[in-house]
This record gives structure tokens, sequence and C-alpha cells, in this order.
């Protein structure tokens, strides 16, 4: 029951910031392409963000494509973003995820080195039940809620381009989904380039 209410909420939520992305064209940056790659973690969304976990042998490498749909000012943006996750090691599973992404991005050393936070919210699709994210908790399933937390740092001097550092979250929202209580977590990094 409750996998029934989770789901149109944010698919709602996909298909408004899509509508506003349609309806917005007049975005200042953009689109943005990122590339990274990650490990997987053993231990919570918390344990992984602070660096405090073990790892698994359990990797991934995805590619991203997102654009700005609303602005305010040079302070904060919300963006939707697509992706495709290619899964190796101890998974060969690929991943779909869509989100909707909300962007800080004024900070008072941008002078020196642009930063900005982000936090996304949306949908992950495994083409398989994640062997891993089974052995760990039990239970997954294809379908299951995905998060993003991302850091970028770049030169103003290279303002097209930024280093990323991203924590890669799929979990069944303490049981919305199918059931499903545990989580995944990966420790990515890569690279963003903003046309």
């Amino acid at each position: 029951m409750a996998m029934r209410r989770s789901i149109p909420i944010s698919a709602v939520l996909l298909a408004a910031a899509w509508c506003v992305l349609a309806w917005n064209a007049r975005a200042e940056t953009g689109w943005s392409i990122t590339a990274y790659g990650g490990r997987m973690t053993d231990g919570s969304l918390a344990e992984s963000a602070s660096l405090s976990t073990g790892l698994l042998d359990s990797y991934l490498a995805a590619l991203a494509i997102s654009r700005e749909c609303m602005t305010w000012g040079e302070k904060a943006a919300l963006e939707v973003e697509g992706q495709i996750v290619k899964h190796f090691g101890d998974q060969k599973h690929f991943e779909l995820n869509g989100l909707v992404i909300a962007r800080w991005r004024s900070f008072p050393w941008d002078e020196f080195l642009e930063t900005s936070l982000a936090a996304g919210e949306g949908l992950s699709y495994a083409t398989d039940v994640p062997e891993v994210e089974v052995r760990q908790y039990g239970k997954s399933a294809r379908l299951l809620n995905y998060l993003l937390f991302e850091l970028t740092v770049g030169l103003p001097q290279v303002e097209r381009w930024s280093l990323v550092t991203r924590i890669h979250h799929r979990s069944g929202v303490f049981g919305a989904f199918d059931g499903v209580l545990g989580a995944s977590n990966f420790i990515c990094f890569g690279a963003k380039y903003r046309f």
C-alpha cells in the first residue's frame, strides 16, 4: 500500500520538473554532462557521507545529463537529470535513474573556488534485482527510490568544468517500495561539463 503512495509522489515531482523544463527555456546555463565512477560501501548513508565505512567489491560507472529548469539569480537552481549506470564487480546489471535536483551555488569563496552543493530525489530502475543489495539486506527490487548528494568544485578561470563527488543512493524508503528495508550507497568521483 505504501509503495502505491510513494511512486506517484516521485512520478508527479519528475513530471512537474519536466513540464517546467519544457516551459522555461530561459535558464541561464542550460545543460550539463557528468561522468562519474564509484564503489559501494557496506555502511549507512550517514557513514558513507562521512567516509567512515568499509568498501565492497561492487563498482559503478555512470553518465548523467541534466538541465536547469529554474534559477533564483546566481544563488540556487532546480534541475532535472537522467542517468545511465553500469555496475560491475559483484554486480553486472544496468541502472536507469531520473531525478529532480536542488542546487545551492553561492559561497563566500567562489571568487577563488567555485562550489555548489546539491541534493536530488527520484526513481531508480535496475535491469536485474541487484545481487549485492539482496546479499546485504535480504531483499531488493528493480524499482527503488533514488537519492543523490553532490559537491562540485572548480576554478573560476575554467568555468565550464568542475570536479564532482557524489553519494549515489538506492533504497526502499523503510519498506515503502516492495517492502525493501535496505539501501545501497556508492561513494563516487567524476567531472562535470556545462554547456
